[in-house]
Protein backbone atom coordinates (compact mmCIF):
# COMPACT_ATOMS: atom_id res chain seq x y z
CA UNK A 1 0.00 0.00 0.00
CA UNK A 2 1.71 3.49 -1.01
CA UNK A 3 0.82 5.17 2.23
CA UNK A 4 3.06 2.95 3.91
CA UNK A 5 6.04 4.60 1.87
CA UNK A 6 5.20 7.75 2.95
CA UNK A 7 8.53 9.35 4.11
CA UNK A 8 8.54 10.57 7.98
CA UNK A 9 11.53 12.54 9.42
CA UNK A 10 12.81 12.90 12.66
CA UNK A 11 14.48 16.25 13.74
CA UNK A 12 17.14 15.21 16.53
CA UNK A 13 19.66 17.75 18.17
CA UNK A 14 22.21 16.75 15.45
CA UNK A 15 20.64 15.27 12.85
CA UNK A 16 17.28 15.07 10.43
CA UNK A 17 16.74 11.30 9.86
CA UNK A 18 14.17 10.38 7.18
CA UNK A 19 12.34 7.03 7.59
CA UNK A 20 9.34 5.20 6.51
CA UNK A 21 7.22 3.61 8.68
CA UNK A 22 5.00 0.49 7.80
CA UNK A 23 3.32 -2.61 8.86
CA UNK A 24 1.87 -2.99 11.91
CA UNK A 25 2.12 -0.48 14.94
CA UNK A 26 0.05 -2.28 17.18
CA UNK A 27 2.14 -5.37 17.59
CA UNK A 28 3.44 -6.99 20.46
CA UNK A 29 6.34 -8.59 18.51
CA UNK A 30 9.95 -6.15 17.79
CA UNK A 31 9.52 -3.79 15.19
CA UNK A 32 11.96 -5.07 12.06
CA UNK A 33 14.26 -2.09 11.44
CA UNK A 34 15.65 -2.20 7.34
CA UNK A 35 19.16 -0.81 7.47
CA UNK A 36 20.27 0.11 4.02
CA UNK A 37 23.53 -0.26 2.28
CA UNK A 38 26.38 2.51 1.19
CA UNK A 39 25.62 4.86 -1.44
CA UNK A 40 21.90 3.51 -1.60
CA UNK A 41 18.74 4.79 0.45
CA UNK A 42 15.84 3.30 2.18
CA UNK A 43 14.24 2.77 -1.07
CA UNK A 44 16.44 -0.65 -1.34
CA UNK A 45 13.86 -2.29 1.27
CA UNK A 46 10.33 -1.58 -0.96
CA UNK A 47 10.16 -5.14 -1.41
CA UNK A 48 10.10 -6.12 2.14
CA UNK A 49 7.23 -3.42 3.34
CA UNK A 50 4.37 -5.80 3.19
CA UNK A 51 6.14 -9.26 3.56
CA UNK A 52 6.09 -9.69 7.10
CA UNK A 53 2.67 -9.79 8.44
CA UNK A 54 2.22 -8.38 12.10
CA UNK A 55 5.16 -6.68 12.37
CA UNK A 56 6.29 -2.76 12.42
CA UNK A 57 8.59 -2.26 9.87
CA UNK A 58 10.98 0.58 10.43
CA UNK A 59 13.01 1.97 6.99
CA UNK A 60 15.35 4.52 8.23
CA UNK A 61 18.04 6.71 5.94
CA UNK A 62 21.83 6.78 7.12
CA UNK A 63 23.67 10.02 7.63
CA UNK A 64 24.78 11.45 3.91
CA UNK A 65 21.63 8.85 2.49
CA UNK A 66 18.31 9.49 1.16
CA UNK A 67 16.55 12.22 3.14
CA UNK A 68 18.64 12.21 5.96
CA UNK A 69 21.30 15.12 7.09
CA UNK A 70 24.60 14.74 6.61
CA UNK A 71 27.55 14.32 8.88
CA UNK A 72 28.88 17.81 10.36
CA UNK A 73 31.32 15.57 12.84
CA UNK A 74 31.80 12.65 14.51
CA UNK A 75 28.98 9.45 14.63
CA UNK A 76 28.40 6.41 14.80
CA UNK A 77 25.90 4.95 12.57
CA UNK A 78 25.38 2.78 15.43
CA UNK A 79 24.58 5.24 17.78
CA UNK A 80 22.39 6.76 15.29
CA UNK A 81 20.29 4.03 15.26
CA UNK A 82 19.52 4.28 18.55
CA UNK A 83 18.95 7.92 18.74
CA UNK A 84 16.34 7.06 16.02
CA UNK A 85 14.67 3.97 17.97
CA UNK A 86 15.01 6.63 21.43
CA UNK A 87 13.46 9.21 19.66
CA UNK A 88 10.38 6.77 18.88
CA UNK A 89 10.12 5.25 22.11
CA UNK A 90 11.12 1.79 21.02
CA UNK A 91 13.17 -0.56 23.33
CA UNK A 92 13.96 -3.47 21.29
CA UNK A 93 14.35 -4.51 17.77
CA UNK A 94 15.33 -7.34 14.94
CA UNK A 95 17.80 -5.20 13.25
CA UNK A 96 18.33 -6.41 9.70
CA UNK A 97 20.81 -5.04 7.20
CA UNK A 98 22.53 -5.33 4.02
CA UNK A 99 26.19 -4.39 3.41
CA UNK A 100 26.97 -1.52 5.02
CA UNK A 101 23.67 -1.76 7.21
CA UNK A 102 24.65 -5.15 8.08
CA UNK A 103 27.78 -4.33 9.72
CA UNK A 104 25.28 -1.89 11.57
CA UNK A 105 23.19 -4.64 12.88
CA UNK A 106 26.28 -6.35 13.68
CA UNK A 107 27.13 -2.96 16.09
CA UNK A 108 24.21 -3.35 17.60
CA UNK A 109 24.59 -6.42 18.92
CA UNK A 110 27.96 -5.58 20.00
CA UNK A 111 27.27 -2.31 21.56
CA UNK A 112 23.94 -2.18 22.60
CA UNK A 113 22.71 -6.06 22.63
CA UNK A 114 19.69 -5.47 25.32
CA UNK A 115 18.61 -2.81 21.83
CA UNK A 116 17.83 -6.15 19.34
CA UNK A 117 15.74 -9.46 19.82
CA UNK A 118 17.88 -10.64 17.25
CA UNK A 119 19.76 -9.37 13.89
CA UNK A 120 20.07 -10.80 10.07
CA UNK A 121 23.09 -9.83 8.71
CA UNK A 122 23.61 -9.81 4.90
CA UNK A 123 26.65 -9.19 2.29
CA UNK A 124 28.99 -8.52 4.95
CA UNK A 125 30.42 -9.99 8.42
CA UNK A 126 31.15 -7.53 10.96
CA UNK A 127 31.32 -3.79 10.44
CA UNK A 128 35.20 -4.91 9.75
CA UNK A 129 34.76 -7.21 6.45
CA UNK A 130 37.61 -8.03 5.62
CA UNK A 131 38.88 -8.25 1.36
CA UNK A 132 41.17 -10.24 -0.33
CA UNK A 133 39.48 -11.50 -2.99
CA UNK A 134 41.60 -9.92 -6.51
CA UNK A 135 37.89 -9.00 -7.55
CA UNK A 136 36.79 -7.23 -4.54
CA UNK A 137 40.31 -5.61 -3.86
CA UNK A 138 40.29 -4.82 -7.60
CA UNK A 139 36.79 -2.97 -7.49
CA UNK A 140 37.04 -1.12 -3.94
CA UNK A 141 40.49 0.32 -5.49
CA UNK A 142 38.84 1.33 -8.22
CA UNK A 143 35.99 3.04 -6.40
CA UNK A 144 38.27 5.12 -4.19
CA UNK A 145 39.85 6.39 -7.77
CA UNK A 146 36.25 7.45 -9.11
CA UNK A 147 35.61 9.17 -6.18
CA UNK A 148 38.87 11.00 -5.94
CA UNK A 149 38.79 11.72 -9.06
CA UNK A 150 34.76 13.22 -9.09
CA UNK A 151 33.76 10.69 -12.32
CA UNK A 152 30.15 10.24 -10.97
CA UNK A 153 29.46 7.42 -13.92
CA UNK A 154 32.53 5.16 -13.01
CA UNK A 155 31.87 5.40 -9.30
CA UNK A 156 28.18 4.30 -9.80
CA UNK A 157 29.17 1.48 -12.68
CA UNK A 158 31.70 0.22 -9.70
CA UNK A 159 29.35 0.37 -7.12
CA UNK A 160 27.22 -1.89 -9.97
CA UNK A 161 30.00 -4.51 -10.46
CA UNK A 162 28.59 -5.76 -7.10
CA UNK A 163 24.89 -5.57 -7.77
CA UNK A 164 25.95 -8.40 -10.25
CA UNK A 165 28.89 -10.01 -8.70
CA UNK A 166 32.09 -11.21 -9.94
CA UNK A 167 30.41 -14.43 -11.82
CA UNK A 168 27.52 -12.37 -14.32
CA UNK A 169 27.41 -9.15 -16.35
CA UNK A 170 25.62 -6.76 -15.44
CA UNK A 171 23.15 -7.56 -18.27
CA UNK A 172 22.05 -10.36 -16.43
CA UNK A 173 20.53 -8.40 -13.30
CA UNK A 174 16.89 -7.93 -13.81
CA UNK A 175 17.21 -4.20 -15.18
CA UNK A 176 14.36 -3.28 -12.74
CA UNK A 177 17.49 -3.85 -9.84
CA UNK A 178 20.13 -2.00 -12.26
CA UNK A 179 18.16 0.93 -12.44
CA UNK A 180 16.90 1.20 -8.80
CA UNK A 181 20.75 1.18 -7.65
CA UNK A 182 22.06 3.42 -10.16
CA UNK A 183 19.17 6.06 -9.13
CA UNK A 184 20.17 5.61 -5.43
CA UNK A 185 23.72 6.03 -5.96
CA UNK A 186 23.23 9.00 -8.16
CA UNK A 187 20.91 10.89 -6.01
CA UNK A 188 22.73 10.04 -3.08
CA UNK A 189 26.18 11.88 -4.86
CA UNK A 190 23.93 14.73 -6.33
CA UNK A 191 21.94 15.04 -2.83
CA UNK A 192 25.11 14.93 -0.53
CA UNK A 193 27.92 15.34 -2.29
CA UNK A 194 30.27 18.30 -0.64
CA UNK A 195 32.50 20.51 -2.89
CA UNK A 196 35.16 22.82 -2.17
CA UNK A 197 35.32 26.24 -3.63
CA UNK A 198 37.16 25.32 -6.56
CA UNK A 199 34.17 22.66 -7.14
CA UNK A 200 36.42 19.53 -6.19
CA UNK A 201 34.05 16.65 -4.77
CA UNK A 202 35.05 16.46 -0.67
CA UNK A 203 34.55 13.02 0.56
CA UNK A 204 31.36 12.36 3.18
CA UNK A 205 32.76 13.15 6.70
CA UNK A 206 33.60 9.05 7.68
CA UNK A 207 31.50 7.21 10.78
CA UNK A 208 33.96 6.63 14.14
CA UNK A 209 33.95 2.96 13.23
CA UNK A 210 33.33 0.23 16.05
CA UNK A 211 36.36 -1.68 17.31
CA UNK A 212 37.47 -5.13 17.74
CA UNK A 213 34.34 -6.55 16.27
CA UNK A 214 35.62 -9.80 14.98
CA UNK A 215 36.95 -10.49 18.22
CA UNK A 216 34.24 -9.73 20.32
CA UNK A 217 32.03 -12.16 18.35
CA UNK A 218 31.48 -14.87 20.79
CA UNK A 219 30.00 -12.17 23.49
CA UNK A 220 26.76 -11.68 21.48
CA UNK A 221 24.14 -13.62 22.92
CA UNK A 222 21.60 -12.46 20.53
CA UNK A 223 20.19 -14.81 17.72
CA UNK A 224 22.52 -14.04 14.44
CA UNK A 225 21.26 -15.05 10.64
CA UNK A 226 24.01 -14.23 8.34
CA UNK A 227 22.03 -14.47 4.60
CA UNK A 228 24.03 -13.75 1.45
CA UNK A 229 23.48 -13.83 -2.01
CA UNK A 230 24.80 -16.91 -3.61
CA UNK A 231 26.54 -15.01 -6.56
CA UNK A 232 28.24 -12.67 -4.30
CA UNK A 233 31.57 -11.59 -3.97
CA UNK A 234 33.96 -14.68 -2.18
CA UNK A 235 34.79 -12.26 0.58
CA UNK A 236 31.17 -11.33 1.22
CA UNK A 237 30.26 -14.91 1.59
CA UNK A 238 33.21 -16.20 3.56
CA UNK A 239 32.80 -13.18 5.71
CA UNK A 240 29.20 -14.12 6.37
CA UNK A 241 29.90 -17.74 6.83
CA UNK A 242 32.42 -16.34 9.52
CA UNK A 243 29.93 -14.30 11.29
CA UNK A 244 27.85 -17.18 11.94
CA UNK A 245 30.38 -19.38 12.86
CA UNK A 246 31.93 -17.05 15.37
CA UNK A 247 28.41 -16.15 17.60
CA UNK A 248 27.17 -18.59 20.50
CA UNK A 249 23.87 -18.77 18.24
CA UNK A 250 24.13 -18.34 13.86
CA UNK A 251 23.14 -19.33 11.29
CA UNK A 252 23.82 -18.89 7.80
CA UNK A 253 21.33 -19.32 4.23
CA UNK A 254 22.62 -18.69 1.00
CA UNK A 255 19.99 -17.40 -1.35
CA UNK A 256 20.11 -18.36 -5.34
CA UNK A 257 19.73 -16.02 -8.18
CA UNK A 258 21.53 -13.01 -6.41
CA UNK A 259 24.14 -11.12 -5.61
CA UNK A 260 24.62 -8.16 -3.18
CA UNK A 261 21.26 -7.49 -2.60
CA UNK A 262 19.29 -10.53 -2.32
CA UNK A 263 16.39 -8.58 -0.80
CA UNK A 264 16.09 -7.10 -4.43
CA UNK A 265 17.12 -9.71 -6.59
CA UNK A 266 14.97 -12.91 -5.25
CA UNK A 267 12.77 -11.21 -2.41
CA UNK A 268 11.17 -14.31 -1.92
CA UNK A 269 13.68 -16.76 -0.40
CA UNK A 270 14.92 -13.83 1.51
CA UNK A 271 11.96 -12.96 2.83
CA UNK A 272 11.52 -16.68 3.69
CA UNK A 273 14.85 -17.00 5.02
CA UNK A 274 13.66 -14.13 7.53
CA UNK A 275 10.35 -15.16 8.55
CA UNK A 276 12.27 -18.57 9.30
CA UNK A 277 14.89 -17.00 11.65
CA UNK A 278 12.69 -15.00 12.81
CA UNK A 279 10.22 -18.01 14.06
CA UNK A 280 12.48 -20.73 14.82
CA UNK A 281 14.77 -17.89 17.19
CA UNK A 282 11.27 -16.28 18.95
CA UNK A 283 12.88 -12.62 18.18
Amino acid sequence: MEHHRVEHHLDLTDQRIAYVDAGERSSSAPPLVLLHGGAVDKRMWHPQLEAFPGRRILVPDARGHGGSSDAEGPYRLVDDVCAFLDALGIEQVVAIGISMGGGTACDLALEHPDRVAGIVVSGTGTSEPQFSDPWAVQAFADWRAAEQGGDLQAWIDVLQRFTAGPRRTLDQVAPDVVELIGTMARDTVMNHLRLAEDGTPLPPHPPTPVGRTWERLPTVETPVLAVCGALDGEDHRRNARRLAGAVPDGRFVEVPGAAHYPNLENPGAFDHAVRAFLSSSGS
